[in-house]
């Protein structure tokens, strides 16, 4: 059994309808059977209406309308067979089709149910002052009005709480995109202008020396590996944080770029496209992208290599990707699992697919993903 506050067990919707639904309809029954009420085949009938209207109410969440029509026609029915008996199941399906929201119908069959019920009281008593009195007792407008009126506050009350949590979640989501930003702002003010200092000047020492035919000391070369690396590495953190739902996402159609930026420092770099690529799912495409960019980023920072070939398979039923590095990565040296290549699996397996990544048997570094592909229409 579920708990709700406090711990306090509660009862599964499901099951609480049920408990109402044969409540009501042993309630009927029992009404109807204590009365006054017809014998032979109009009793049974009349039993059965009782029954199946009381029953009906299991399902009045799931299908409002169709429990407040069924409800409406055995109350119509037991009435015309003789059983003076309350409309009850028939206040429960109107509140029931009011909180779902079918105000106008709703009040379109109370009104025919009005007029019906008189009518069918009529068959049975064939006296027009009793069949009216039987008839405003079996459904009163005061509590018709009530159950309808029950419904619509509780729905209203419902959609206030409804508008209250999104207002709280977009107010979450925009002072969360408000501290992200915040953050891009300080490290950009803070990091970015010290950083392009001390790797500008690095790299200017380091041509001055080789100009002048001078040894370059190792800290130096290091220094300046280690500010172009911190210069990627911040300019990759703002994007991320300045990244955000609205912008347009990187998929298969900026792979190039990747390509091309990988050219730029140096690396001899090759893409490949094969397949149809419409129809790829963005999220497919997104983590493509990210592969690639994970794994050149990669062979430029560790590999020590000089060409790289990225090949993306687009087939009917699954993309593959495929990055080779000419580095120097041998067999037998498993690569240390960073939060480069952990982040590149989870979102490989997120998806369904798989991921390899290892040396490969003549030297070098191999990456492979395989995607499964649900084209969109």
């Amino acid at each position: 059994m579920d708990r709700g506050r406090f711990g306090v067990p509660t009862v599964p919707a499901g099951a609480g309808d049920w408990v109402i639904a044969i409540g009501v309809a042993a309630a009927l029954l029992a009404t109807g059977l204590s009365g006054r009420h017809p014998a032979g085949d109009l009793g049974l009938l009349g039993s059965a209406l009782l029954t199946i209207g009381g029953l009906g109410l299991a399902v009045r969440r799931r299908a409002p309308l169709a429990v407040l029509a069924v409800t409406g026609l055995c109350a119509v029915g037991y009435q015309a067979a003789g059983f003076d008996v309350p409309a009850v199941a028939y206040l429960f399906a109107v509140y029931a089709a009011v909180r779902a929201g079918h105000r106008t119908v709703t009040v379109a069959a109370s009104v025919a149910m009005l007029a019906a019920l008189p009518l069918a009281a009529l068959i049975s008593l064939h006296d027009t002052g009793e069949a009216f009195a039987q008839a405003r007792g079996a459904l009163d407008l005061a509590w018709l009005i009530a159950a309808g009126a029950a419904g619509e506050a509780l729905r209203q009350a419902e959609r206030r709480a409804d508008e209250a949590e999104r207002t709280r979640e977009e107010t979450a989501r925009r002072r969360a995109d408000d501290e992200r930003l915040r953050i891009a702002r300080e490290l950009h003010d803070s990091l970015t202008h010290q950083i392009s200092i001390i790797k500008v000047q690095a790299e200017v020492a380091v041509h001055v020396a080789r100009r002048s035919g001078e040894h370059v000391p190792e800290t130096l070369l290091a220094i300046q590996e280690a500010g172009r690396e911190a210069s990627r590495e911040l300019r990759a953190t703002l994007e991320a944080l300045r990244d955000d739902d609205t912008a347009p996402p990187r998929g298969l159609g900026h792979v190039p770029e990747l390509v091309e930026r990988a050219r730029a420092i140096g690396l001899d770099a090759t893409l490949t496209i094969e397949g149809e690529q419409h129809g790829v799912s963005a999220a497919v495409g997104r983590t493509v992208y990210r592969i690639v960019q994970e794994s050149l980023t990669n062979v430029a920072r560790h590999a020590a290599a000089g060409t790289a070939s990225v090949r993306i398979d687009c087939r009917p039923d699954a993309l593959a990707v495929r990055i080779d590095d000419d580095g120097k990565a041998v067999p037998g040296t498993a690569p240390v699992p960073g939060v480069g290549l952990l982040g590149m699996r989870e979102r490989v397996t997120a998806l369904g697919g798989r991921l390899r990544a290892e040396p490969r048997g003549g030297g070098g570094f191999t990456v492979q993903a395989e995607l499964p592909v649900d084209r969109t229409p």
